[in-house]
């Protein structure tokens, strides 16, 4: 039996290859373009490893602000100082892997050559859907037993990662419901209703909830602040529905740029409806089951996110294997990648509890 590294691809070669493939691969992910290596990125992606009595692990960490104020005149200071509530947040890896495999030399139609291409392109899409799931279920608290769409997974070996074990449910203080009647109230999922559907006053709601309880917002270059949040295309067409929404959407897009509404907000990642400091974004793998409200209803849990909302462990390019199987008649391509997730918590000075660092949930109703 043969076996081979891609065949005649030096050790650079290889090497280049797989870079090219992370880019892409990178380039493809949704909630990557959120990422940034500094503490002011809503991801926080971290490629430093510090060694421990397990083995190699990847360390977020976070800081409160300061709550204390200060002494005045010439009172001493010296032994009056304020300690920060800090903390460190261990990130578990795991090794995610797929491959593909031809069907023999007479089945395939392409050149051995195109066969790469074509598994490359398809193990790139597919590395970076996995972790996009994987993130919006992070930042969810949605185990990785069900699919963004609320169904259950079935032959998946996805629960089985390291980190899977660390997701947890949205913390008291992060996790809310938009009710028609009553506004933003405690998060229940079985009180979900189909007229709970998002509006502009959920907007500004959920925007002064995230500022009263100190998530901090991202930052542009020039000190303007910014949340970004997520919702199911479906959501994002019943927001547009709501006049109030399109009321101040209109008149902002009439006055321009200028417009207070939009001015600096264009930071933050991808690029979406720009309104009152909030970035709204639609994506297709925002957690929305169909068995909220006693088991009927359609729903969606909209996202808020500042700095740090997730962490991102990237250890370094993924492997790339070349195999030939029943003595060189068949190739198969595989991919191997190693990375962690986690949704930092921390001890909040201001909740005295330990809460949600950077995102904030809130349940709506969808259309049916």
């Amino acid at each position: 039996m043969a076996s081979t590294n891609f065949g005649a691809l030096t050790e650079n070669q290889l090497r280049v290859w797989s870079k090219t493939f992370w880019k892409e691969a990178r380039n493809k992910t949704f909630i990557m373009s959120f990422a940034g290596s500094s503490a002011n990125s809503m991801v926080q992606r971290i490629t430093e490893l510090r060694k421990t009595v397990d083995g190699d692990r990847a360390v977020i960490t976070l800081v409160n602000e300061a709550t204390g104020d200060g002494v005045v005149g010439d009172n001493q200071l010296e032994g009056n100082e304020e300690a920060l509530s800090q903390d460190e947040m261990v990130i578990k890896m795991d090794q995610w892997r797929h491959a593909h495999k031809n069907a023999g030399k007479m089945n395939d139609q392409r050149s051995i050559v195109n066969f790469r291409e074509a598994a490359k392109d398809q193990l790139s899409y597919r590395v970076s859907d996995v972790i996009d799931q994987l993130a919006f279920l992070t930042l969810s608290g949605v185990a990785y037993t069900q699919r963004p769409n609320g169904a259950v997974r079935t032959n998946s070996q996805l629960p089985l990662l390291a980190y899977a074990s660390d997701v947890v449910a949205p913390s008291s203080r992060r996790h809310y419901r938009w009710d028609a009647t009553d506004g933003l109230v405690a998060g229940s999922t079985t009180d979900v209703a189909a007229v709970d559907l998002p509006t502009w006053e959920m907007l500004v709601d959920m925007k002064a909830k995230a500022v009263n309880e100190y998530i901090r917002p991202l930052r542009s270059d020039d000190g303007v602040e910014c949340y970004n949040v997520f919702m199911t295309p479906d959501g994002i067409a019943a927001l547009k529905k709501d006049k109030d929404f399109l009321e101040a959407w209109q008149h902002a897009q009439k006055r321009g740029d200028e417009n207070p509404l939009f001015k600096g907000t264009r930071h933050g990642g991808k690029r979406g409806i720009y309104i009152d400091g909030l970035n709204i974004l639609e994506y297709r793998h925002v957690y929305s089951p169909s068995n909220w409200g006693g088991g009927s209803v359609r729903g969606q849990r909209v996202l808020l996110c500042g700095a740090q909302a997730l962490a991102f462990a990237d250890f370094g390019t993924p492997e790339w294997d070349e195999k030939e199987f029943d003595y060189g008649n068949v190739l198969g391509i595989s991919v191997s990648k190693i990375f962690g997730l986690l949704k930092p918590q921390l001890f909040s000075t201001y909740a005295q509890s330990k809460q949600d660092f950077g995102v904030m949930c809130v349940d709506t109703g969808l259309p049916a």
